[in-house]
């Protein structure tokens, strides 16, 4: 069952202050992007008409701690669990543990990695692959459908990665003169994303644009252009982050796709209330994304 974030708002009944709800929170990885998703959670509970209490823990990419999490949020009986997956393919166990405790479990941002899910388990994110696509159509036709392309992906382990660079690679398959001459992995970080641009530029590889699956690492990889005096490489990135944007702002990257944080975050915070409150919800909320570019950058500026 698909729907927009809109109508998942739209549907959250507000209710009289009871008791205190509590919902536990575990993040994959507390990056940059997460840390705007958190900001949005603990905004809409404090602006909740209910009394409700985020308890937040960071995996650190840790799949075992993140299921001991969630095992320790079961055993002190909260009301509803919102998980961002360490790891999309590892949260089996998560889904049942909480299906069998009767505890409403949203899963934030990066998608499972499974066909459908079970009552009172929902889904609120973007759509990775049509962001990939959306990232490397503008950057095709800036180079003219020809040229070298770098992709700097994710953490290996994330399927955002794999999403987003399929996604790239379908609108490539378009453009047989656009060549990928290098595919290597920055783990989401702005420091790496830099050391890959560098190592690129000191072996004298001809690159004419860079596909980075974040902001982050697009910023590294568009620092260490910048460092080098290089003006002539476009550079993409994803997420669409208050750092990205100014990046854009700057020229120093050519494009970005908006991951609404505050959609996606408190419309988690949202749907989770909306379980606890049994509300015919399941399934995938998709979070509407939009490609920004030097057009059309100050309109996202200040959100």
């Amino acid at each position: 069952m698909k729907r927009l974030l809109g109508c998942a708002c739209a549907l959250l009944l507000s209710t009289a202050a009871h008791a205190e709800l509590r919902i536990g929170v575990s993040v994959g990885q507390f990056d940059n992007y997460v840390s705007y998703l958190v900001q949005a959670m603990q905004d809409r509970a404090k602006a909740s008409p209910d009394a409700v209490k985020l308890q937040v823990e960071d995996s650190a990419s840790d799949v075992v701690r993140q299921l001991n999490q969630v095992e320790s949020f079961i055993s002190q009986k909260v009301d509803a669990i919102i998980v961002n997956p360490a790891d999309t393919a590892a949260t089996r166990k998560i889904t049942e543990k909480a299906n069998a405790a009767g505890i409403p479990l949203v899963y934030m941002n990066s998608r499972p990695e499974v066909e459908t899910f079970p009552p009172g388990v929902v889904f609120v994110g973007t759509d990775e692959r049509a962001i990939g696509r959306m990232q490397m159509e503008y950057l095709a036709e800036k180079m003219g459908g020809k040229g070298n392309l770098a992709i700097i992906l994710g953490r290996l382990a994330h399927s955002d990665t794999g999403k987003r660079t399929s996604g790239v690679k379908d609108v490539l398959a378009k453009y047989p003169e656009i060549k990928v001459v290098e595919e290597q992995s920055g783990d989401w970080q702005r420091e790496k994303g830099m050391d890959l641009m560098n190592e690129w530029l000191t072996k004298g590889q001809t690159i004419n644009a860079v596909a980075s699956n974040n902001d982050e690492m697009g910023i590294g990889a568009a620092m260490a252009l910048r460092q080098t005096g290089r003006q002539d490489i476009l550079v993409g990135g994803i997420d669409g982050t208050p750092d990205g944007l100014q990046a854009l702002k700057k020229g120093q990257l050519a494009v970005t796709v908006f991951r609404d944080p505050v959609a996606i975050g408190a419309g988690s915070v949202d749907a989770a209330l909306m379980l606890i409150k049994h509300a015919a919800l399941q399934g995938d909320v998709w979070v509407p994304t939009q490609l920004v570019t030097p057009d059309n950058y100050p309109q996202f500026l200040h959100n």
